[in-house]
């Protein structure tokens, strides 16, 4: 999927950078308190204007004061400057210029990324003449907006698109997408190497890099394949080794290219918070998913391991129900040449289509045998069901009011489905929609 580029939103504590930043995204991810420090990681959304599609990038706030957290915020900060196409700097009309202000200022300016100042909580006229005091910082034209009510959040997006060359649709490359996500440390490079370096696979000599992600064309069994690698963030200094973990952009562009993401876990240190998000990008983009639990190797175990992991597994990423499960190890090789049979089986999964009456069979039978709970002396009944679409399989029920569709037997008609077709590592969607009268 083609995007424009990258936002990063910075400023000082409480200027209502995740008030803009929700306003960028169309929806309230950031959480907004008026305490200074909420906001410590960085936070990613996308969002749209004017057809175009972008970033953006939430961060906490830099001071001079030395409060808690700020090496890491100036840590997470650098990143997000080093990754942004444009830097919006907020400062705050309400309380004006400030030396945390003039001190953010110099640092933009040193990064020589285009920088687009907002001067925000500018909610009424009587404020306005307060914007010309940010001159001062050397950005350029200040903009007055407010988070809040939505002032001057077209204006800013016009400035920060000005700023960010539209780029050229990128060439697909031939052959199955695989994206390896995951924290950094479980083993993605190694993984990576490992499924390269099996007898069968012939790795391409021409490399190609799109993004931060390196892109691998390779053949195995004859077949086409391209393996993404989303290890790391590939800057230098500290900073960027110390705090690697955050490196989600990458991974949520490699997912959206992607046709298969083997999303890979440590069977040594097991299941840690920051999977649950990068797991969630892949479920939410659609994509098929294999689970990749690397370093089995190295745990110790007995006849019981491998279920107790599994069903922590299961427990922990209820959402990745279809996903399955695969223990390998990528420094022994040891089922690694299971991978690419399964990431076949997956992809042909996710572009199986149903054919109409075959599927109109199996909802009818499953209304007849076990049809929706009574709500409110209503039953939800299924018309005429077709698949609209596949990558995911995507299916449109004609119903009688969609209102009766309770998400308990939306994941049960999910469950048929599956139990009828082959839909192992792909997430299926159910859209209902109110028959049409004729």
């Amino acid at each position: 999927m083609k995007h424009t580029g990258v936002i990063a939103i910075v400023g000082r504590p409480n200027v209502g950078k995740s008030t803009i930043f929700n306003r960028l995204a169309g929806s309230r991810i950031s959480i907004v308190e008026d305490t200074p420090g909420v906001t410590r990681d960085r936070i990613y959304a996308k969002g749209e204007w004017l057809g175009r599609e972008f970033r953006v990038i939430d961060t906490g706030g830099i001071q001079l004061e030395d409060q808690p957290y700020q090496e890491e915020i100036r840590a997470q900060v650098s990143i997000a400057i080093e990754e942004a196409d444009v830097i919006v700097m907020v400062c705050s009309g309400k309380t004006g210029l400030t030396d945390d202000d003039k001190y953010i200022a110099g640092l933009l300016q040193r990064s020589h990324k285009p920088v687009v100042l907002a001067v925000n909580k500018v909610d009424d006229n009587s404020r306005i003449a307060s914007i010309y005091e940010f001159y001062a910082l050397g950005l350029g034209d200040p903009i007055a907006v407010s988070g809040v009510h939505g002032i001057g959040i077209g204006d800013l997006l016009d400035a920060c698109m000005k700023e960010i060359p539209e780029k050229e649709e990128e060439e697909t490359q031939e052959g199955i997408r695989i994206a390896v996500i995951g924290e950094p440390n479980v083993g993605k490079s190694s993984l990576v190497n490992a499924i390269l370096n099996e007898d069968r696979a012939i790795v391409a000599d021409e490399q190609g890099t799109t993004r931060d992600a390196v892109d691998t064309p390779f053949r195995y069994d004859g077949k086409p394949f391209v393996i993404v690698d989303t290890a790391g963030i590939r800057k230098r200094g500290k900073v960027y080794e110390s705090i690697e973990k955050y490196a989600v952009l990458r991974a949520m562009e490699a997912i959206e290219r992607c046709d298969v993401a083997l999303f890979v876990l440590d069977g040594e240190l097991g299941i840690r918070e920051q999977d649950k998000h990068v797991a969630g990008y892949a479920s939410e983009a659609g994509k098929p998913v294999i689970i990749v639990v690397n370093k089995w190797d190295a745990v110790t175990k007995d006849e019981h391991t491998m279920a107790t992991f599994t069903e922590e597994v299961r427990k922990q990423f209820v959402y990745l129900s279809y996903a399955p499960i695969v223990f390998v190890s990528a420094l022994t090789h040891q089922r690694v040449n299971s991978i690419l049979p399964m990431v076949e089986k997956v992809y042909e999964n996710s572009t199986r289509r149903i054919a109409t009456n075959v599927l109109n069979e199996v909802i009818a039978d499953t209304q007849v045998t076990t049809p929706a709970p009574a709500r409110n002396g209503k039953r939800f009944r299924i018309y005429y069901a077709t698949q609209v679409s596949a990558q995911p399989p995507t299916f449109v029920f004609s119903c009688n009011d969609p209102k009766l569709l309770h998400f308990t037997y939306q994941r049960f008609l999910e469950n048929q489905l599956r139990a009828a077709f082959d839909f192992e590592g792909t997430p299926i969607r159910i859209i209902a929609r109110k028959k049409v009268s004729e």
